[in-house]
């Protein structure tokens, strides 16, 4: 279990990177090879939505099937502490889960923001040149 979550990690991180490259100023001649790659990777990236999807009903399957400890009575300390982990293990993974698809949503719009502000240099250059 712990694999699909470090696999989301990455993913999330390698998303987070291709936006900050995509937005640092002064990457002009590198930036036409970059935003064709990215626009390449968006595709793959797609099946990071129902992954999260996926791990999102894992989240909630677990969070309706687990014992609950209301009072003290009702658990042994360590019942009561394995609880609190899970609690916590569950909201740290849907922080995660939000936070990929926050990133493939920032990549999507950026490369399209790119791509569009590129057509409209290359529109400005042929009215200038005409």
């Amino acid at each position: 279990m712990a694999l699909e979550w470090v696999v989301l990690g990455y993913a999330a991180a390698a998303e987070a990177v291709m936006v900050l490259l995509l937005t640092i100023p002064g990457l002009g001649p590198l930036r036409k090879g970059l935003v064709a790659v990215i626009r390449n990777l968006l595709k793959p990236f797609l099946s990071i939505v129902p992954f999260c999807l996926f791990l999102f009903m894992d989240i909630y399957w677990k969070y309706e099937t687990r014992p609950t400890c209301d009072s003290a009575e009702s658990c042994t300390p360590t019942e009561h502490l394995r609880h609190q982990k899970s609690i916590m293990k569950s909201q740290r993974n849907m922080l995660l889960i939000v936070t990929a698809l926050v990133f493939y949503w920032l990549l999507f719009s950026v490369t399209q923001l790119v791509v569009k502000i590129d057509q409209l240099n290359n529109r400005v250059e042929k009215l200038k040149n005409n």
